[in-house]
């Protein structure tokens, strides 16, 4: 895979050795993607048994933060929902897990069984596929993408300014192993933060 990047496990902390022999830390599929907020990235991308966990853990990027607390992003507003663009990004840049932690606070507020909270939960069931396949398990980011599109195939073409469509084939793609990098999200809009 192109996007694996190793930490030497010397510079992580407390970080036990016997962690999964397949797990690694991914790098962004494409450097070059759009960024839509400006908000800074985490110090690094958690994937269990590679690095700190970032609640729990001193070392953690996150620790002594609460979880974010979001409420849901009207439909019509996702465009100036600095929370939603920032969880897009970070999903895009390879922060599965910490995208996960917003989409999840936008599907508690949405309502689990809604429109809404049925698109967030498909979004954590993709960024969760990606982190099982970074720590070697294939068969669970399987299951978890299944899952994710059959929510999908519920939802209009456009939502929340993703194309559906597109969004589907691409991770079908990425299950199938016909595309090298995970399914990528693309917001309809023109916004794009560059990095510096």
């Amino acid at each position: 895979m192109l996007f694996i990047e190793h930490h030497d496990r010397e510079e992580i902390p407390s970080v036990s050795r016997s962690f999964h022999q397949h797990a690694f830390e991914p790098k962004p599929p494409d450097r070059e993607w759009p960024r839509y907020s400006s908000q800074p990235w985490p110090a690094y991308r958690f994937v269990p048994g590679v690095s700190p966990h970032p609640r729990r853990h001193p070392s953690g990027h996150s620790y002594g933060q609460r979880e974010p607390a979001l409420q849901a992003p009207a439909l019509d507003r996702w465009r100036t929902n600095d929370a939603y663009l920032f969880g897009v990004d970070l999903y895009n840049f390879a922060y599965w897990w910490e995208c996960h932690e917003i989409f999840e606070s936008f599907w508690r507020a949405s309502g689990a069984k809604s429109d809404l909270g049925l698109f967030f939960q498909a979004l954590i069931q993709v960024a969760a596929g990606n982190l099982k396949r970074c720590m070697g398990s294939p068969l669970s980011a399987d299951r978890l993408s299944k899952a994710a599109l059959e929510r999908f195939r519920l939802m209009p073409q456009i939502y929340m300014g993703i194309d559906i469509r597109m969004f589907e084939r691409d991770v079908h793609a990425s299950m199938n192993n016909s595309r090298t990098a995970p399914a990528l999200i693309r917001l309809q809009v023109h916004v794009d933060y560059t990095e510096p």
